[in-house]
């Protein structure tokens, strides 16, 4: 399986509604969003998405799920990029909930990958993909918030 690394700074851009898309998510099981995608060409419905928040801290994973569309063009201040849209399965708000953070995260294997891209929707490196699922699996197992 294939998996992104999808970017969010909350200095270049509030998410204002984080809370409600973490209710709705736990109450209807669904939720998604689309996300710019530097990774264009590779990336495929089915593969896995990981939400990353940089710049401030906390800094680290808080949220994952699955691509649900072919990537599509978008236009915005001039220039055109791609978007794709995200099944969300998990979402936690980092100001309010623990994160996978880079102590974890820069460590070991997972050391290898870059964990604060300039861009979103990077490639996560193949061979750290089953690596960084079972890590944050454990994570959410020991942070008691989903029956996994």
């Amino acid at each position: 399986m294939k998996a992104y690394l999808f970017g969010w700074n909350p200095v270049k851009w509030e998410w204002p509604d984080l809370d409600q898309d973490i209710e709705k998510l736990k109450t209807t099981g669904k939720l998604e969003d689309n996300w710019s995608v530097i990774s264009h060409k590779s990336i495929r419905p089915g593969d896995r998405a990981y939400m990353i928040r940089l710049g401030v801290e906390p800094r680290g994973i808080f949220g994952s799920g699955t691509i649900a569309s072919e990537p599509y063009p978008a236009f915005r201040n001039g220039r055109h990029y791609y978007r794709i849209t995200i099944a969300l399965d998990v979402l936690l708000n980092p100001t309010k909930q623990n994160i996978l953070g880079m102590d974890i995260l820069k460590t070991g294997n997972l050391a290898a990958q870059n964990w604060t891209p300039q861009a979103s929707g990077i490639s996560i490196k193949p061979q750290l993909v089953d690596e960084l699922e079972g890590v944050w699996l454990s994570f959410l197992d020991e942070q008691h918030l989903f029956d996994i």
